[in-house]
């Protein structure tokens, strides 16, 4: 009877000084974890001159004032459910636009755009972000004469 309550308490002492195992509950398919499932995914963003469809046109990172428009275009996949991201445009650093975008399952492009004045001209980003403020991706630009 003694030598059993040694070895219990060997194995309580034991377990308390060894850090807690933690199960991950993880996908079968793919090995992701479910709470990164439930997350969409950014495949592709570019400033393009335009939007056609479900494609951007005349990608670049320099564009003319004359253009009149610039265009952030994102490509999700997948998109587990309904969700939320939001395309902050800066000029010179300062918030100039914040743009809600809503994506839906299974896969989504959407976009935003400002129109051009003269005073637009210099460096430019758009932060492309989750709903939780989590930022996935950032481009940068210039607008030239």
């Amino acid at each position: 009877m003694r030598h059993l309550f040694k070895i219990i308490v060997s194995c309580l002492l034991l377990f308390s000084v060894l850090p807690p195992i933690q199960a991950s509950a993880e996908d079968e398919t793919n090995g992701q974890p479910i709470s990164a499932q439930k997350k969409p995914t950014l495949v592709k963003a570019v400033m393009c001159e335009a939007f056609n469809g479900q494609e951007a046109v005349n990608p670049a990172i320099v564009f003319p004032i004359t253009i009149g428009k610039v265009y952030c275009f994102t490509y999700f996949d997948p998109v587990p459910e309904k969700a939320v991201v939001f395309h902050r445009w800066y000029l010179r650093d300062r918030l100039n636009s914040n743009i809600k975008l809503r994506l839906q399952p299974p896969r989504w492009s959407t976009y935003s755009n400002i129109q051009l004045r003269d005073a637009d001209k210099g460096p430019w980003r758009v932060e492309i972000a989750d709903e939780n403020g989590r930022i996935l991706n950032v481009l940068r630009f210039s607008i030239t004469d």
